[in-house]
């Protein structure tokens, strides 16, 4: 089996989210089970110059966006056992960032027509090409309806992961000849448009052989008006082929027994050096240092979708049980003062660094006692994984991935892997947190045995890319 995997992100090249660390996870764990794997990636200027220097120019050629001619070189790199091809284009591609720009339609565009493109240039014609949210969505429409007439091109098979579908791409409907060199008959007939818009993630939608996403709940969720975004009605038109596969983490990057974040190492049968994180990370963060205080943290983008504004309603009224918080991230500015001001308030209880710092991340998920993740939505999730593989249990809202990942706890067998809440309410929020305290301080035998639970819960990328295999088995 022959498999082209692009995306628009992949780390540890360039990303911005869970789609990057996906796109940097899965291809390899497919390459290590005898899938013949390459990765489609924009070259962008400011990618690390360790990198730069390992690529190899393989060919260029000009390529027609509309009616625009423009360059279109492709350069190589073999990192870690997988094959990276990068689309190389200044003028798209010569930024300080991925996203949020004026022309990104152009960009993206210029893009997915480089992908189809670069595969005759390269002789590489996959049996499966698997496109990742709506910047690549477009592709398996461009394949059926302006690459039809390819012969090598005919039995190729698509899959679209949609990792969020609330970013949709929506376009003036000229796009379609300014942009991709095609008529307006499909978006007249409906198949493409959404409110009188292109719809790049609707067309990927339609014309994808099978739609997944990144979490089973999710899947049935997105076919709902709560959290489908306006697309519920034809992804329930398209049920048959959507699924839904939970993402993993990688088990190299993410490892309490070696990581080099840690002042000392544990695993699930010795927890002792979790103890000895947990003060690093208290001086660290000018909290008083004390192991047996409950330490509850947060790493995330402080975003609405990510229920922050639940947090911050609760937190002064958490804060006056005998606990620490700690959090880590940047996003909205009200978020992120309103953050400052409470920590400003209880200096002996609450830290924050409004910053991205990964070492320091590392640092917080392996000694902190709660990780509190109360989202609005979330299409999987991988901070509750990482957390749970450190031994801190997650407090989540039971939705999409979190959900799927995450075994609230029972009191009753006194099992699960963290603690849970169903209504997106503030009380609730905070009934979940005092559950944990209570076992936290009441049964520290039981304690224990919920952290063993979470650190052995299997989310490498092994179960994760077997489904994946059965996937594009089932299309082929």
């Amino acid at each position: 089996m022959k498999l082209l995997y692009t995306a628009f992100e992949c780390a540890p090249f360039f990303k911005t989210g869970g789609l990057g660390d996906v796109a940097g996870a899965l291809p390899k764990a497919l390459q290590k089970k005898g899938i013949e794997t390459i990765v489609v990636l924009p070259y962008f200027t400011f990618i690390p110059e360790r990198f730069k220097n390992e690529c190899q120019d393989v060919t260029a050629f000009t390529l027609e966006v509309g009616w625009r001619k423009q360059y279109c070189g492709i350069k190589r790199l073999d990192f870690q056992g997988v094959r990276y091809y990068f689309i190389d284009n200044l003028y798209y591609f010569g930024r300080d960032r991925i996203y949020g720009y004026d022309d990104d339609a152009e960009r993206f565009a210029f893009f997915q027509l480089a992908v189809i493109e670069m595969m005759g240039k390269i002789a590489f014609i996959p049996d499966i090409l698997h496109v990742n949210d709506y910047h690549t969505a477009m592709i398996p429409f461009l394949l059926k309806e302006k690459y039809h007439w390819v012969d090598n091109y005919q039995a190729i098979r698509t899959v679209l992961t949609i990792h969020n579908i609330e970013f949709q791409g929506q376009y003036g409907p000229e796009m379609l000849g300014d942009l991709f060199g095609v008529g307006q008959r499909r978006y007249d007939e409906g198949a493409i448009r959404w409110h009188n818009q292109l719809n790049f993630m609707k067309s990927g939608i339609a014309y994808a052989n099978h739609i997944n996403t990144v979490s089973p709940s999710y899947a049935e969720e997105i076919k709902t008006a709560e959290f489908g975004a306006g697309l519920e009605e034809i992804l329930r038109m398209e049920n048959q082929k959507l699924s839904g596969i939970l993402n993993g983490i990688d088990y190299e990057m993410n490892n309490p027994s070696d990581d080099p974040a840690l002042v000392a190492p544990f695993d699930a049968a010795d927890l002792t050096g979790k103890a000895l994180n947990k003060v690093a990370l208290q001086k660290l963060m000018g909290l008083p240092e004390n192991s047996k205080v409950p330490l509850l943290s947060v790493v995330s983008r402080l975003t609405y979708q990510k229920g922050f504004h639940l947090l911050l309603e609760e937190l002064e009224h958490l804060l006056q049980f005998d606990v620490q918080f700690v959090l880590l991230g940047t996003g909205d500015p009200r978020f992120e003062e309103a953050f400052r001001k409470i920590v400003a308030r209880y200096p002996e209880k609450a830290a924050a660094k409004i910053t991205f710092d990964v070492t320091l991340a590392q640092k917080i998920y392996a000694g902190s006692d709660l990780f509190l993740m109360p989202s609005a939505f979330e299409p999987c999730g991988l901070s509750q994984m990482i957390a749970m593989r450190y031994g801190t249990l997650p407090v989540v809202h039971e939705i999409g991935g979190l959900k799927d990942s995450v075994r609230p706890f029972n009191p009753i067998t006194n099992q699960g892997t963290g603690f849970g809440f169903e209504q997106f309410r503030g009380f609730y929020l905070t009934e979940a947190v005092k559950q944990g305290l209570q076992v936290y301080h009441d049964s520290p035998n039981v304690w224990e045995k919920l952290q063993q639970a979470a650190m052995t819960t299997d989310f490498s990328w092994e179960t994760s890319c077997q489904n994946y295999i059965d996937l594009y088995n089932r299309l082929l």
